[in-house]
């Protein structure tokens, strides 16, 4: 399984993270016929640099608006400030669903700034991701 993601939905979740530094920023990702081309943000209601925790009435919001668009979850994303886009010790304890990608965001300059994982059980698999150009 590959991600696909338009650059324009990438480019929104960087402008995203930048916004709410420097606390991580969260939300999911949508996609239509398999290919992401929407984010909702939540807020972090910790506003904290190390950790997020999303608002539940934003996530029913954001759920309740994917189905009435047509459209599916494919990932949640969350930055992380200060730290490469690797899940941390705090992500994979919290990593509850095993068919989920995990989408992180790493706001350094110098690293790849966005990766994918599926997180089971402690196990952590890379899932690759694909940009896809503006069309």
């Amino acid at each position: 399984m590959t991600l696909e993601i338009e650059e324009k939905v990438l480019a929104a979740i960087l402008e995203h993270g930048r916004r709410e530094m420097p606390n991580e920023a969260c939300g999911y990702l949508a996609a239509k016929n398999g290919v992401v081309g929407c984010h909702l943000e939540l807020t972090n209601q910790d506003a904290a640099p190390d950790h997020f925790t999303m608002d539940p009435a934003e996530q029913f919001a954001a759920m309740r608006k994917m189905r009435e668009e047509g459209l599916q979850m494919a990932a949640v994303y969350h930055t992380h400030p200060e730290t490469p886009a690797r899940p941390s010790e705090e992500d994979i304890r919290l990593a509850h669903d095993p068919a989920m990608v995990y989408v992180i965001v790493s706001l350094l300059t110098g690293v790849e700034p966005i990766r994918a994982f599926r997180i089971n059980r402690g196990e952590v698999s890379e899932v690759p991701i694909r940009v896809l150009a503006e069309r």
